[in-house]
């Protein structure tokens, strides 16, 4: 009954899955996030007009975070329940109103708010953008647009990145939020075109509808995920922390201690955002061709480590080369994750499941992204400062590589 009002278009032409709903899909996992890039590119400026430390700063990406991480967990069977239309337009929409709220002169209270409610955007857009994957994309294709799609945040980042610090310049960082949700207002309008006339493959119209008793036991359901799903979860979370920790600080970091101007500053998000972008499509292309998730994320953590090593050396030499080294790899590695974590997911798990499933993953890393801004805001506001720090996230990636490590053998013993 979920897909009735979008499989039934009336007399409007079924098209094919294309730019447009890859568009939608890349926009819907991106929209939540670009309050918090854009508040993060303009750290400096919002730390000085809030008058709040860098601690109380970093609890503004926790509380977004903390949000998703409690949406995923509590909303994702909802979601198998509800139409990819319905879902998509709650995503938009709240994406929109938290920057609106942003834009509101109140102070940090009312921001906070706005940083929860973006949040809460991101709660549904891993597992609905699954689903529609499986239900509306050949399969020949899926693993590819896996790979665009949850680029989203990285388009994310470097949008914000650019647009969020040249429009503080002029209108202030508040102007700057509302000029900023007219995409995701324009990303909605493309939604409803794209989905409304993209029709469901014939295989998941015939699929039957999943037992009423099964739908209603949700907690033996939920034990019956492969482990794979929640060692996956689990990595995620490992992964986010040192994600976030990184996102949120790198612009304050190159502003403060190699001296970047505050537009500089955002370019090093940016750039992190592009490579971001490259290194998921490239990954995504790695995983189409079969390869062994376990063994692509122990690739990526050692590289996640190698990048905050060369955050600590930019830190101890001042040398601007190996921060732009450091941007680089942490936008190769960590922020690759994503697309992996995916990628072996959709291998395990039907799509009338895929929603949920996502949702303990996502959930998952949501965690670790609302553990790491605080942590590491509160670790950069004691005398250990960003040196401190950086050896901490390094820390998170070495235990990253060694859940990977985990899994590659236990993967081994099952052949």
């Amino acid at each position: 009954m979920r897909e009735e009002s979008e499989g039934a278009m009336g007399s409007r032409p079924a098209g094919k899955p294309g730019p447009g709903l890859l568009t939608v899909l890349l926009g819907a996992v991106g929209a939540g996030p670009l309050l918090l890039y854009g508040l993060s590119a303009t750290s400096e400026r919002i730390i000085g007009d809030l008058g709040i430390d860098e601690a109380q700063f970093g609890l503004l990406a926790t509380v977004c975070f903390a949000c998703a991480a409690f949406g995923n967990a509590t909303l994702g069977r909802l979601a198998d329940r509800h139409s990819d239309l319905s879902l998509m337009t709650v995503v938009f929409v709240l994406s929109t109103a938290a920057l609106l709220l942003a834009a509101v002169p109140a102070g940090y209270w009312l921001l906070l708010v706005a940083v929860g409610m973006s949040g809460f955007a991101q709660s549904f857009p891993n597992g609905v953008t699954n689903r529609i994957l499986l239900q509306r994309v050949p399969a020949r294709r899926r693993i590819g647009w896996v790979g665009v799609k949850q680029s989203g945040v990285q388009v994310s980042q470097l949008t914000a990145s650019l647009i969020f610090p040249l429009l503080a310049l002029g209108m202030g960082w508040r102007g700057a939020a509302l000029v900023t949700t007219l995409l995701p207002l324009v990303l909605l309008v493309l939604t409803w075109r794209s989905l409304r006339s993209v029709p469901l493959l014939p295989e998941a119209q015939s699929r039957p509808a999943e037992p009423t008793s099964s739908a209603q036991n949700g907690g033996s359901r939920a034990r019956r995920y492969p482990a794979m799903v929640w060692a996956l979860a689990a990595f995620g979370l490992l992964n986010g922390i040192g994600v976030q920790a990184t996102n949120v600080y790198m612009p304050l970091f190159a502003v403060r201690e190699l001296d970047f101007s505050l537009v500089l500053g955002g370019v090093t998000a940016a750039v992190s955002g592009v490579v971001g972008v490259m290194a998921r499509v490239g990954w995504a292309r790695v995983m189409a061709r079969g390869a062994s998730g376990p063994l692509v994320l122990l690739t990526l953590g050692i590289l996640a480590f190698a990048g905050a090593a060369s955050f600590y050396g930019a830190w101890a030499t001042g040398w601007s080369p190996l921060l732009w080294t450091a941007v680089a790899l942490h936008g190769v590695s960590a922020l690759g994750v994503s697309v992996v974590v995916m990628s072996a997911l959709m291998r395990v798990i039907p799509s009338e499941s895929m929603a949920s499933a996502s949702a303990v993953v996502t959930a998952g890393m949501f965690a670790g992204f609302a553990a790491g801004p605080v942590a590491m805001g509160a670790i950069i506001s004691s005398p250990g400062g960003f040196q401190l720090g950086w050896v901490a996230v390094g820390a998170v990636y070495l235990l990253c590589m060694g859940l990977a490590a985990v899994l590659i053998r236990r993967s081994r013993r099952s052949e």
